[in-house]
């Protein structure tokens, strides 16, 4: 779903995607900023492809998963992490890398994350509580280990308990954290929740 209204920008962020996918299996594929300014469909888009944000590429066939990478933090141009998350996610380790001939049935979705907020809590019934189902995007993270759902997540686990345990359990956090009553767990030691939320472009 488009919801930068009226901007044009959704059909420009799924197509350099899919080109950036499509461009991939080359002997030297373009780097991306020149994918970018070959791009027809970016032009008068500059300024928002070249502002700095977070984004993930998920990329799926016939509904399943074939690869999914992005970034929490705005670190480069728009247009640019595009590009080199979709090319990431087209060998997401987890998966038998995309193949040249699936790149026209791939369903592409790009997601734009504003910047991460704290949520300051200590206990998990706080954090389920506070958690907006369907807005929020989460990521739990201490020391050593760090996971996040993005909101599309919510449509597979609608409930804030389920949500979050799942997410404990995609992070490789202690098992009985995810495996019992989750408002009844303590707080892990050095734990921290950051919420924030997305525009979402699929194509």
């Amino acid at each position: 779903m488009d919801t930068h209204h009226g901007s044009g920008l959704g059909p420009v962020l799924t197509a350099l995607a899919r080109s950036a996918v499509a461009t991939s299996f080359a002997p030297r594929p373009p780097g991306a900023a020149a994918l970018v300014s070959a791009l027809p469909e970016a032009a008068g888009h500059a300024a928002a492809l070249g502002a700095r944000e977070a984004t993930f590429v998920t990329l799926t066939r016939d509904g399943a998963l074939r690869g999914c990478i992005g970034t929490l933090t705005a670190l480069r141009p728009l247009g640019v992490d595009v590009v080199r998350n979709a090319r990431l996610a087209a060998r997401d380790p987890r998966l038998p890398p995309v193949e040249a001939t699936e790149v026209d049935a791939l369903r592409i979705t790009v997601t734009v994350l504003t910047a991460p907020e704290p949520i300051r809590v200590r206990a998990f019934t706080s954090l389920i509580d506070r958690l907006r189902p369907g807005q929020d995007g989460l990521t739990l993270k201490d020391t050593g280990r760090r996971a996040t759902f993005l909101p599309s997540v919510w449509a597979s686990l609608p409930e804030p308990e389920r949500f979050v345990a799942a997410l404990l359990r995609k992070g490789r956090w202690p098992r009985h954290l995810w495996t019992t009553e989750l408002r009844a767990a303590a707080w892990p030691e050095g734990l921290a929740a950051e919420r924030y939320a997305a525009r979402e472009f699929s194509g």
